[in-house]
């Protein structure tokens, strides 16, 4: 099932093809400051694709704190977070922020809400490359 997404001024958007429909994909709300500040709800689907795009890549902020093995993906417009993206050895990886999505209405409340502060950057890493979605980032 496709979904499609993307900040409020419209600079970056997303495409997710999710192997489940939206209600049967458990979603996360991370213990991170950050999380927890962007109140995220994110899903990934190791089996998924998801395709990121900005009309203007200058305008798009890769925010990296902690470990500095993701770039949560921020407009610098309007500031909406529509995800993070990790290399890993499976290649890029992304978790997207569910509340991002034109149909989020139709995923469940977070079903977890998972500390990673003691993980290891390769158990982090690792479980990124098992989990998160297969993800392009477009030069568009």
């Amino acid at each position: 099932m496709e979904h499609h997404g993307g900040c409020h001024c419209g600079n970056l958007w997303l495409r997710l093809r999710l192997t489940r429909q939206p209600a049967d994909n458990p979603t996360r709300s991370c213990l991170c400051s950050f999380c927890r500040a962007h109140a995220t709800r994110t899903v990934s689907d190791p089996m998924g694709r998801a395709e990121i795009g900005a009309r203007d890549w200058s305008g798009v902020e890769r925010y990296r704190f902690s470990t500095g093995t993701a770039d949560f993906l921020l407009c610098k417009t309007c500031g909406v977070y529509i995800g993070a993206v990790c290399e890993t050895a499976n290649g890029t990886r992304m978790v997207t922020n569910v509340n991002s999505l034109a149909d989020r209405a139709a995923f469940p409340p977070a079903s977890s809400q998972p500390d990673h502060d003691n993980e290891s950057t390769a158990a982090r890493i690792a479980r990124r490359a098992a989990n998160w979605t297969p993800a392009v980032l477009l030069a568009v």
